[in-house]
């Protein structure tokens, strides 16, 4: 039996943002982890509030909506990060975070390095500004879909980024599907 995995969807006074992006991971987890081609669009499941902020949780199964359920937003405080070493495996959004919270523990966010490569945090993908371009790790624990929309854009470059580089970088980002592409001011990255 396989785990459950969910999709986080943001919903902002009744609009549903970036709905083709998470249809696309839908129907790849669908494929890839299910073994299952039918496709379905999300947005037939989907009855969005009509004001305010909200993430919508889809969960499934194969081929199965689990649950939907609709919670006001509203984002993290982040002050510092600290880089912690994983071998976490997390190609699919699982609905077990387990491994994300062991992680976490005594730490306000995290960023993790994986095979000396740093990934994702937490709860979003990152990015570095070499002065150029914006980077953002070749090698993600989950290709998340607003890394997607920006690697299609040609907003972001894939590169290997390594904390022993990270002096190189002048601005740091996170990205989801619920904060989009946001730079982190004033936050601190311990090694």
């Amino acid at each position: 039996m396989h785990p459950s995995c969910f999709e986080t969807i943001k919903i902002k006074d009744g609009k549903i943002f970036n709905l083709d992006w998470h249809n696309r991971r839908f129907n790849a987890t669908q494929k890839m982890l299910f073994l299952n081609s039918s496709t379905m669009d999300l947005q037939t499941v989907i009855t969005p509030p009509k004001s305010g902020l909200y993430r919508c949780k889809i969960t499934y199964g194969n081929n199965t909506i689990h649950s939907i359920e609709y919670f006001p937003y509203k984002a993290k405080e982040i002050t510092h990060f600290t880089i912690v070493k994983s071998h976490l495996d997390y190609q699919y959004k699982y609905t077990d975070r387990s491994s994300f919270q062991k992680l976490l523990l005594g730490n306000n966010e995290i960023i993790i390095e994986k095979d000396g490569l740093l990934t994702d945090t937490s709860i979003a993908n990152i990015a570095f500004f070499d002065g150029k371009s914006w980077l953002t790790p070749k090698t993600p624990l989950l290709a998340g879909t607003t890394r997607a929309r920006l690697l299609e854009e040609n907003f972001l470059k894939l590169e290997n980024i390594k904390k022993e580089n990270l002096q190189n970088y002048s601005n740091f980002a996170l990205m989801n599907a619920m904060i989009g592409f946001r730079i982190q001011k004033s936050v601190n990255i311990q090694q």
